[in-house]
């Protein structure tokens, strides 16, 4: 397995700090302060793509019918996975996560609970084998109902968007009628210093994660049928009732593959 590196800044581990998580280290505390003391919204950025991501989940299972996920680029478990969000509705979900990321590969225990009812499973690869990714997920899901395929802030990593669009468009190849797909990442022409600070981040020899506009970010869900209201600033993106949201530099939308 590969060794994890504590002396580089790790986007996961970072991540996990800015949720109020403790599986970091003090080069990822340090990194995180960084990048706060340039923009401090990116706290708000880390929480509300959580809060997205569990409005998404409890839609796809509760209005879409959804009973199985294969969520692509997991990183570390926070509050509210994947499946503890699914499974909290509808217990017999089965959810198959995937990343090739060591740290997360230590901690896939706490992502592998699940009810007794439903399945979780870990599989260590990456977001760049697509093909490996829906036969290993085929072991515990039944590819050939609708499954939701969910890419929280990982297509940022992939620096080239055609690369980007082709990887999410093999994944989807593999999945039925009735699937869905539930992206969000961060967006480029909406905030002034979240690109100055992520621009910054990018110069310190960990992993770029690469800001795109709007309109690329849609494209990921060309031949799709987009959800209501289609790919907007997630804090909009069905917001709970009694919320008042205001639009960041993080968008997002779901949609179903006819």
């Amino acid at each position: 397995m590969t060794e994890i590196d504590t002396s580089v800044p790790h986007s996961a581990r970072i991540w996990n700090y800015w949720l109020g998580g403790k599986d970091n280290y003090p080069v990822d505390e340090e990194a995180g302060d960084a990048y706060t003391a340039v923009f401090p919204g990116i706290v708000t950025i880390a929480r509300s793509s959580r809060a997205f991501l569990g409005r998404s989940i409890r839609y796809l299972v509760q209005e879409a019918g959804v009973r199985q996920f294969l969520d692509v680029g997991t990183g570390l478990p926070t509050v509210d996975n994947t499946h503890e969000v699914a499974q909290r509705i509808a217990p017999e979900s089965r959810i198959v996560y995937v990343d090739n990321d060591p740290l997360v590969l230590t901690h896939a225990r706490a992502l592998l609970t699940s009810t007794p009812e439903g399945v979780t499973a870990y599989e260590d690869l990456s977001l760049y084998e697509p093909e490996r990714i829906l036969e290993q997920a085929a072991k515990t899901l039944d590819l050939s109902r609708p499954t939701a395929l969910i890419l929280s802030g990982i297509l940022g990593h992939v620096a080239d968007h055609d690369l980007a669009r082709d990887l999410v468009a093999r994944l989807l190849a593999g999945l039925p009628s009735g699937s869905h797909l539930c992206v969000n990442d961060g967006s480029r022409g909406t905030d002034p210093d979240y690109e100055q600070a992520q621009d910054a981040y990018n110069e310190t020899g960990a992993v770029p994660y690469f800001l795109r506009p709007v309109e690329q970010i849609t494209a990921f869900f060309d031949g799709l049928e987009l959800v209501e209201p289609g790919v907007v600033s997630v804090p909009l993106w069905r917001p709970d009732a009694g919320s008042t949201p205001e639009p960041i530099g993080q968008h997002g939308g779901v949609g179903r593959k006819p």
